[in-house]
């Protein structure tokens, strides 16, 4: 997808993030996209590992210092205690509304990524998009694996927890294959 229309459904992903209940910090952004390609199957093309606090792309990285770049996003720090909150600039804005033919083929795969993870926390994203990380590109499919390979790989995360994200990963794509 050429990068203009990438950058489109990025900025209609913030917008419906924030329309959800998100801090919108870099961090809900990346789990959020991540999200949004294996969930949704979204065409976006970012290659992402499994980093300090899950699924991580350093391309999305780049492209979100880009758009700051060229005035479509900026940031806007609210509380000292916490990290910046991303905020679509006028000029993004405009972007949105001169793609909004692409914005609206991914509407509801945005909205729905929107209003599943839009009220998360980054410690309760992390869990999450581990989860799906090593149900989808790690294809381990057992439960029980999937539980003891998030442990190991985060061993922060405690066994319940790890049950709990693993249920929730399965509803979530169950949910959004319907």
């Amino acid at each position: 997808m050429e990068r203009l229309k990438n950058i489109a459904i990025l900025l209609q992903l913030i917008d419906a993030l924030k329309e959800n209940g998100s801090w919108c910090g870099e961090t809900h952004v990346q789990k959020a996209t991540y999200s949004l390609q294996q969930l949704k199957s979204v065409p976006l093309n970012f290659n992402f590992i499994l980093y300090k606090h899950g699924p991580f792309s350093f391309d999305l990285r780049d492209e979100l210092t880009a758009m700051r770049a060229d005035g479509l996003i900026s940031l806007q720090i609210m509380n000292e205690s916490y990290g910046p909150q991303l905020r679509i600039t006028e000029r993004g804005q405009a972007i949105l509304k001169l793609f909004a033919k692409t914005s609206e083929e991914y509407r509801n795969s945005v909205q729905f990524i929107g209003s599943t993870l839009g009220n998360k926390g980054v410690v309760d994203l992390e869990k999450l998009a581990t989860a799906l990380y090593v149900t989808n590109d790690m294809k381990i499919k057992g439960t029980d694996e999937r539980v003891q390979k998030i442990v190991q790989l985060k061993p922060h995360i405690t066994q319940e927890q790890a049950e709990k994200a693993v249920h929730d990963i399965d509803m979530l794509i169950k949910s959004a294959n319907t």
